[in-house]
C-alpha cells in the first residue's frame, strides 16, 4: 500500500467536534477501502491568506494514511462532495513523519515561549527610550 500525507480545509462555522467528525468519516471511508490512518492532526482554526467561499478562516487538519490508490480516490470523491470542505490536498509520499509535524511543533514552541512576544509596554531589558 502507498503512504500519503492528506490536509483539508474545514469551513469556519463548524465545530471543532463537526471535523473530528468528518475525520472519523474519511477513516471510515479508508477502512473500508483496505487502508487506514496513521497520524491525525487538528491545527486548530487559522486565518486564510485569501478568502475561500466567503471564508476568511478555516480548520486545518493532517492525515497520514496508509491505503490503496481507489481508497484515496473514494475519499476524495466524498470530499467534494462535502460543502464543509473548502480545499484539500493528497501527496503520496516515501515515507511518513514520525512525531509531531512541523506545525504542531511550531505551536508547542509558541505554547512554551508566551508566543514570542513580550508584553506590552513591559521593560525590554537594556534598551533605551525611544526619542522622537
Amino acid at each position: 500500500m502507498a503512504l500519503y500525507e492528506h490536509i483539508f480545509l474545514a469551513r469556519q462555522d463548524v465545530s471543532q467536534q463537526q471535523v473530528e467528525e468528518l475525520t472519523a468519516a474519511l477513516t471510515e471511508v479508508l477502512a473500508s477501502g483496505g487502508g487506514k490512518v496513521t497520524k491525525n492532526e487538528y491545527w486548530g482554526l487559522k486565518g486564510l491568506s485569501y478568502r475561500i467561499r466567503k471564508n476568511r478562516k478555516a480548520h486545518y487538519t493532517l492525515l497520514n494514511i496508509e491505503a490503496s490508490a481507489p481508497a484515496v480516490a473514494e475519499m476524495e470523491r466524498q470530499m467534494r462532495i462535502n460543502e464543509d470542505v473548502l480545499r484539500f490536498m493528497t501527496v503520496r509520499v516515501d515515507e511518513l513523519e514520525e512525531g509531531p509535524s512541523a506545525m504542531m511543533q511550531k505551536r508547542d514552541r509558541d505554547d512554551r515561549d508566551g508566543g514570542g512576544r513580550g508584553e506590552r509596554g513591559a521593560p525590554s531589558g537594556d534598551r533605551r527610550p525611544r526619542r522622537f
